[in-house]
């Protein structure tokens, strides 16, 4: 009896487990780009699907790109389950595009030591900057964007315009007595304790939550997405068309040695591909490929190393303009910048310096390698004779005797006699 009450009362406590509310948790710790972006509204549709009772993303960024910062916030403005945006652990900061993301979640809450604002648009393109009246316009979307945001989901939309305008940036502590988020909690226990019984608005219409003792899923980033991900980093995408470029310049200069062309076309291809989800600036690529090009040119002609200093130059210039972004995580760092421009840039010297050599060094083989031969006769030479040259004996004339066992040079070359003349 004792046995069956037991097996009655773990199945019992086993089955109120099942019955608690899954609330799946993802990590946001990068710039926003469209691989976060998708990563994103994939993992909120598929918490949806899965029947999960909301899901909580930890953030922590310091901006992105305004077009995937719109995905997430059209996901997060109308979500198929309540989302909680939790701007953690302690250090981290929602900046730029992360305060439009923070606002738009249903439940927005931040960890102590955390940071809100600096939302200010900034300009993408050549040069990175935009005349007074577009500047004006861009300013202007961004204002009425983020009001409409925060008038949705009855925050503090006085603040979220000055964030934008002035770039005004708060602790998680002044964000909650300004109503800019809901909550402050020091991890995701306490987090869930406090919003239980949180009734938020959805496109299905109002939900209570009910997260006390709430069972907490984990979602890892998938391989795909990791993929993505890491290629979107611009210090990713740097190096790899810089090993592209180095590895196909290899390959032309040494036809058949296969292994640095094709390791070469891989990384150009993943380079283009990263490019897309970044603010490329292409005049950027125009001049490292004409630094590449302006290399391949000191092959072919003396400029007594001006061609090379030129490429460069031309390398440096590239790599500065190569990403337009004022927010660090979107460009180029320069602890990988300058080590790679010094490595490519010795790489190429080194092989068009070896190139130029074995252009003007003397021939081996052929009638031109015989010319200037050092020898000896090994008979007295005059009309004909004997010589021995490069290991060789060879039929030989001279334009004045000369004795046995004298050294000679060869001055010419006559199908197989030798034209030699006394040393």
């Amino acid at each position: 009896m004792a046995v069956l009450f037991f097996v009655i009362g773990g199945a019992v406590q086993s089955f109120c487990e099942d019955e608690k509310n899954v609330f799946d948790v993802i990590t946001v710790d990068s710039a926003i780009t469209p691989a976060v972006a998708k990563y994103v509204t994939r993992a909120i549709d598929q918490s949806g699907a899965d029947g999960s009772a909301g899901i909580i993303i930890l953030l922590d960024t310091p901006g992105g790109l305004d077009l995937s910062m719109r995905d997430i916030v059209k996901k997060l403005l109308n979500p198929p389950l309540p989302v909680i945006v939790f701007v953690y652990p302690s250090g981290a900061r929602a900046a730029s595009a992360g305060v439009m993301i923070t606002m738009a979640a249903p439940v927005a809450a931040m960890a102590p030591g955390t940071n809100i604002g600096a939302a200010h648009p900034v300009a993408i393109g050549i040069g990175g900057k935009m005349d007074e009246t577009m500047a004006k316009k861009v300013e202007n979307d961004a204002v009425a964007y983020v009001r409409g945001i925060a008038n949705t989901r009855a925050r503090n939309a006085d603040w979220a315009e000055k964030a934008v305008k002035e770039s005004v940036s708060i602790t998680s502590e002044k964000a909650l007595e300004l109503n800019v988020i809901d909550v402050i909690a020091s991890d995701i226990e306490e987090l869930l304790k406090k919003i239980d019984g949180t009734t938020i608005m959805l496109p299905s219409g109002n939900v209570t939550l009910e997260t006390e003792g709430a069972v907490i899923n984990k979602r890892e980033m998938g391989l795909r997405e990791n993929i993505l991900i890491t290629l979107s980093n611009p210090n990713v995408a740097y190096l790899l068309m810089m090993i592209g470029l180095a590895g196909l310049y290899f390959e032309f200069s040494n036809p058949g040695a296969i292994l640095p062309g094709v390791v070469g076309g891989i990384s150009l291809i993943l380079a283009f591909f990263a490019m897309q989800t970044l603010p490329v600036n292409y005049a950027g690529v125009a001049l490292i490929i004409f630094g590449i090009i302006l290399f391949i040119a000191e092959i072919k002609i003396v400029s007594h190393g001006m061609l090379s200093v030129a490429g460069v130059i031309s390398l440096v210039l590239g790599s500065v303009m190569l990403f337009d972004s004022s927010v660090p995580a979107l460009r180029v760092s320069f602890g990988v910048m300058i080590p790679t421009i010094i490595i490519v840039s010795l790489f190429f010297i080194a092989v068009v310096s070896l190139a130029v050599k074995a252009q003007m060094k003397k021939p081996f083989t052929g009638v031109e390698g015989m010319i200037g031969r050092k020898g000896k006769t090994i008979t007295p030479v005059h009309t004909d004779g004997k010589v021995f040259v490069k290991g060789e004996r060879w039929n030989a004339s001279s334009g004045e005797p000369i004795e046995e066992g004298t050294d000679v040079r060869v001055t010419g070359v006559k199908g197989l006699n030798l034209e030699v003349e006394k040393i």
